[in-house]
């Protein structure tokens, strides 16, 4: 399967150009849209975003996104979310106020403290960081991140972070003033990263690659 229909989210939070230049730098030609009947016979959705957790579920709502989401995930086809398009997908964030999200995959969106051990901390965390496999994670070899190597630099802009409940969820880990957070997750056909790949440069470009073509090859 050679063409393929990638649909970017658009719920006006979104880093949506940049997403949709690094998926058409392997030729695919993706489709930014808020219309949820987009998502019926997509081949592959990608939910990106920057910017407020409760504008975020505000804007979802409002564009009736939300059903059209779970019920494209519940199908099993390949679901992409990037810096608070992984945030989303967690229960609830104490981002300003305690906020219900989309609750695909259990646990809180906690923000960084800006004080640890007596130490005043750079918050939001911005710029390059690395990512570290959890546990030696097997399932490293066969998500997108495969052809990455373990403490490889990706592109970090975000002052809140995933605590998931259930640790197999996490795929990668990155720490920040000592504090070691989930950076990426795998969940079924769910693959989402805290970091930003399509602003980590060739590295991250090369994750695009590897998501795209399992969906298109099966690998």
């Amino acid at each position: 399967m050679d063409k393929i229909k990638i649909v970017i989210i658009d719920y006006k939070l979104s880093n949506l150009f940049s997403v949709e230049h690094a998926c058409k730098y392997f030729g695919v030609e993706p489709i930014i849209s808020s219309d949820w009947n987009e998502l019926k016979d997509a081949d592959g959705v990608i939910l990106p975003g920057v910017g407020a957790f409760a504008d975020a579920m505000y804007n979802l709502n409002d564009l009736d996104l939300i059903a059209p989401i779970k019920d494209y995930i519940e199908s099993g086809r390949p679901f992409m979310g990037i810096c608070l398009g992984l945030q989303l997908l967690f229960t609830e964030s104490e981002e300003f106020k305690n906020t219900k999200g989309l609750d695909i995959i259990r646990g809180q969106i906690k923000k960084f403290s800006s004080i640890k051990n007596e130490k005043k901390i750079k918050v939001p965390q911005i710029g390059w960081n690395n990512i570290l496999k959890k546990n030696n994670a097997d399932n490293w070899e066969t998500s997108a991140l495969k052809s990455i190597k373990e403490n490889e630099y990706m592109y970090f802009v975000h002052s809140f972070y995933a605590v998931p409940s259930n640790q197999e969820d996490i795929l990668c880990v990155t720490n920040y003033e000592q504090i070691k957070y989930c950076s990426a997750i795998l969940k079924n056909n769910i693959f989402a990263t805290q970091f930003h790949p399509e602003k980590s440069a060739r590295k991250g470009l090369i994750i695009y690659e590897n998501w795209l073509n399992k969906i298109k090859y099966g690998k």
